[in-house]
């Protein structure tokens, strides 16, 4: 008859102490920071929240991803949103924001963390009416200048006509002397003529005396 042999005790034991220090490497880095995280709700961005989340005791970042929740109420009690989760903001170590956007309004936000340690805040946040940016004004369109009309053949002629119309220029002062000098000649003549008409109407008229 055989008898079985059971392990060896210190097997076991290797293996737990194993389990042990795997435990112990997981725990150290957040034994190291703290068990608390600091949240601060730094207000909002264009509708999204925006907070700081950094290791309460030394202010380091939070290397790990965050498990949070985000929980916020309008401030006369009417509206309630979430919860919504926090992703980390790019560029930035420590900056967290929700995805969400907050609607315009006074809100109460409480933001919850689970993971990689305890944290609470919570802040009155207001998101502010945004206006629709307004429509261009466009320039009014300037009205085309209208090309100038061709001149009709009427109208060219005017000046023809105009010129045509002008009295002709005053003749030479020397025609207008001979002309003068003819027509007093004439009436002389014509006067000279004349008186020896009436001089033969005389002669005729007296008698003849005897021989």
């Amino acid at each position: 008859m055989r008898t079985r042999q059971r392990p060896p005790a210190r097997t076991g034991l290797g293996v737990l102490f194993l389990l042990l220090a795997q435990a112990l490497a997981l725990a150290t880095p957040a034994q190291a920071h703290g068990d608390t995280v600091k949240v601060v709700i730094t207000g909002q961005r264009e509708g999204h929240l925006t907070t700081d989340i950094t290791w309460e005791n030394d202010g380091d970042a939070i290397e790990e991803a965050v498990a949070a929740t985000v929980n916020a109420t309008s401030v006369d009690g009417t509206r309630t949103v979430g919860p919504w989760k926090l992703v980390r903001d790019s560029g930035t170590r420590t900056g967290w924001s929700t995805a969400e956007v907050l609607p315009p309004g006074a809100w109460k936000v409480h933001v919850h963390i689970g993971f990689p340690a305890l944290g609470h805040a919570e802040r009155e946040v207001s998101v502010p009416v945004v206006d629709p940016a307004p429509p261009s004004i466009s320039a009014a369109p300037t009205a085309p200048v209208p090309a100038p009309a061709p001149a009709s053949p009427s109208a060219t002629a005017v000046p023809s006509a105009t010129a045509s119309a002008q009295p002709a220029p005053a003749s030479d002062g020397s025609t207008f002397s001979w002309t003068t000098t003819g027509l007093a000649l004439a009436a002389l003549a014509g006067a000279a003529f004349g008186v020896l008409l009436v001089r033969r109407a005389r002669a005729r008229r007296q008698p003849r005396g005897d021989g």
